[in-house]
């Protein structure tokens, strides 16, 4: 089943462009608008030339101002950067401290060990659809996407799996998607983020961590995307109600990113 497209790059982690994504019905995203990654804190224009040549014009960053502040972005050359941070009203959630927790055994033992990880993890997944600043970040962030202006737009977390994950299945379905598709392109990310942690998981089972933390937290696992599904059906009773009255999306915005984001096979 086609997924993302990745774009090769060298300082950019888990980059890939979602055009190309089958639709159903001889229909496909619009490749060159919108784009997925992790964070940019690395991004060397001079030795990453396929990123500049993407033409960005935005850059949506969905972290914490915590993790902003610890790894800026580096924009490429012409792009803006728009901040909607997902977690605002909950700093603390896991997501935020992924990395943070791989360099402190203790910590990740104490927040994620005995069994606790993929509940907890499924946990902050309802918190991503219910919570008020989650909303009002998701809500920004297809505001944003939906301008013709700001596109292309290219949307990150901190490795791009799971506040990133969210936001794409959000796209996937707005523009048609089948649920196989969706929960296919969100478990595609697994490979990209293995890697990007790779040298930090190595560290942590080196000096003695649990394989099931270092899994937990590098990975994203069905349950993770069902939690948000059904925290959505629960609350809104589907896709409409949520982004009519969870996220509070005007329709023209919903309608406008419809007709860009699908194109004839």
């Amino acid at each position: 089943m086609q997924t993302a497209r990745a774009v090769p790059a060298s300082t950019v982690v888990n980059l890939r462009d979602l055009g190309g994504i089958a639709l159903g019905r001889d229909r496909r995203l619009r490749q060159g608008i919108l784009l997925r990654s992790g964070q940019l804190s690395d991004f060397d224009a001079e030795h990453d030339i396929a990123v500049s040549a993407l033409g960005l014009r935005t850059v949506v960053d969905l972290r914490t101002a915590e993790e902003r502040a610890w790894a800026p972005d580096r924009l490429p050359r012409g792009a803006r950067l728009f901040v909607a941070d997902v977690f605002g009203d909950h700093p603390g959630v896991l997501q935020g401290r992924l990395k943070a927790l791989l360099c402190d055994l203790e910590a990740a033992a104490a927040a994620l060990g005995g069994g606790k990880a993929e509940g907890l993890f499924a946990q902050t997944y309802r918190t991503m659809v219910l919570a008020p600043g989650a909303a009002a970040a998701y809500r920004a962030f297809l505001e944003t996407a939906a301008d013709p202006r700001a596109r292309p737009l290219l949307f990150h977390c901190a490795t791009g799996k799971d506040r990133t994950g969210w936001a794409t299945a959000l796209l996937l379905m707005m523009a048609g998607a089948s649920r196989e598709v969706v929960r296919a392109e969100f478990l595609a990310v697994n490979r990209m983020a293995r890697r990007a942690f790779g040298a930090q998981v190595r560290r942590y089972l080196e000096a003695g961590g649990d394989p099931d933390i270092a899994t937990a937290i590098i990975e994203v696992r069905p349950r993770y995307l069902d939690a948000a599904l059904d925290a959505m059906n629960e609350r809104w009773g589907g896709l409409d109600g949520y982004l009519r009255n969870g996220l509070r999306v005007p329709q023209t915005v919903v309608e406008r990113l419809r007709a860009d984001l699908a194109v004839t096979a």
